[in-house]
């Protein structure tokens, strides 16, 4: 039940990274201090997802042990 968990919070990053992508490209002309804050947010997103992922993996070879 915990790696379903786990794997639901890591597609939770990959959508609020596209989110924050959308936000940046809306606010891009009228607000481009704001669309690079989106822009850091989608960075910090997608490496969260990665950080994760690799977590969960670390987790499922040590359970498997």
């Amino acid at each position: 039940m915990a790696n379903k968990l786990y794997r639901l919070f890591e597609y939770a990053y990959i959508i609020i990274a596209i989110f924050f992508a959308y936000q940046a490209v809306v606010n891009w002309t009228t607000e481009p201090n704001r669309a690079y804050l989106f822009l850091f947010f989608v960075i910090v997103a997608i490496f969260m997802f990665f950080f994760k992922r690799n977590f969960r993996k670390k987790m499922e070879e040590r359970n498997k042990k």
